[in-house]
């Protein structure tokens, strides 16, 4: 195998209803025989196990937008966690805001498992809410704090709601933090809204594909990636090819070498991987 395939998955391999189609999946394994094929994700390990049960990776995983990389065997290549201090002095800047996070932190280094702290219910904006709600509501992962603040090794702080509040406080943070860290602002299509997320300066997936082409010694000229949103474009700036699916944003489009005909609902990816 002297090829590597990495995909984003929401709006980009995963459908709209957040699947991977009976389709794509055949596509998956069968392409697997000839090519690395991994993710590069905002997700979880914990999410992107089950999304592929049954379905074979043969590359390692980068996660939560490249502050994690992590080989099959779940063993630990590369970790960008953000400072805990620093974490605290963005908790009371978003304060200021009557805006209030979600924290990811890693709960062990040896099992990987994730912990996700939120802030009190009544705290809570209503995406927020309707997030706990329908996708976390029986997550053991989950654990409401009284006062929301990082506890020890935090991978990403996520805030999201409206752009025009979210927009301020992004510039509020440039202004106080600077390189320090790493801001990415974008629209999430599932809950119509913007998120905030907040990581290590190296959590990126760019970092991420770096990292993949050194470990699995392919050069970036021969690997592939494929995306709809800006946590993307930093990868696709970096790989020999980069492919946006239909539904990509515009932004993300204009940094693509090749743009899908097809959407995330059309099998978008798997097509593409059919013709290599």
């Amino acid at each position: 195998m002297d090829r590597l395939f990495l995909t984003d998955l929401d709006h980009t391999f995963l459908n709209s209803n957040q699947e991977i189609s009976p389709f794509s999946r055949e596509v998956w394994n069968r392409k697997s025989k000839d090519f690395f094929l991994s993710v590069a994700t905002a997700r979880s390990l914990s999410k992107v196990e089950e999304f592929f049960r049954g379905l074979n990776l043969n590359a390692p995983l980068v996660l939560l937008d490249g502050a994690m990389v992590v080989d099959i065997d779940k063993s630990l290549i590369d970790i960008n966690l953000l400072n805990l201090e620093l974490g605290r002095e963005i908790i009371e800047v978003g304060k200021e805001f009557d805006i209030y996070p979600f924290i990811i932190e890693l709960d062990s280094l040896k099992s990987l498992k994730e912990k996700f702290f939120i802030p009190k219910l009544n705290l809570l904006n209503s995406y927020q809410s309707y997030l706990v709600e329908n996708n976390y509501k029986s997550d053991k992962r989950l654990e409401v704090l009284d006062k929301i603040t990082p506890q020890k090794s935090i991978l990403k702080i996520v805030y999201m709601g409206e752009k025009e509040p979210l927009e301020a406080l992004t510039k509020e943070l440039k202004e106080k933090f600077g390189s320090s860290l790493e801001l990415k602002l974008a629209p999430e299509k599932y809950m119509n809204c913007y998120f905030l997320t907040i990581l290590n300066p190296k959590a990126d997936k760019s970092h991420g594909l770096k990292i993949l082409s050194n470990y699995l010694n392919i050069p970036l000229g021969d690997t592939t990636t494929f995306g709809d949103s800006l946590n993307d474009i930093g990868m696709f700036r970096l790989s020999g090819e980069s492919v946006a699916v239909k539904n990509a944003l515009e932004e993300v489009k204009k940094e693509a070498s090749v743009v899908l005909d097809y959407s995330n609902d059309e099998d978008g990816v798997a097509r593409y991987l059919l013709t290599q």
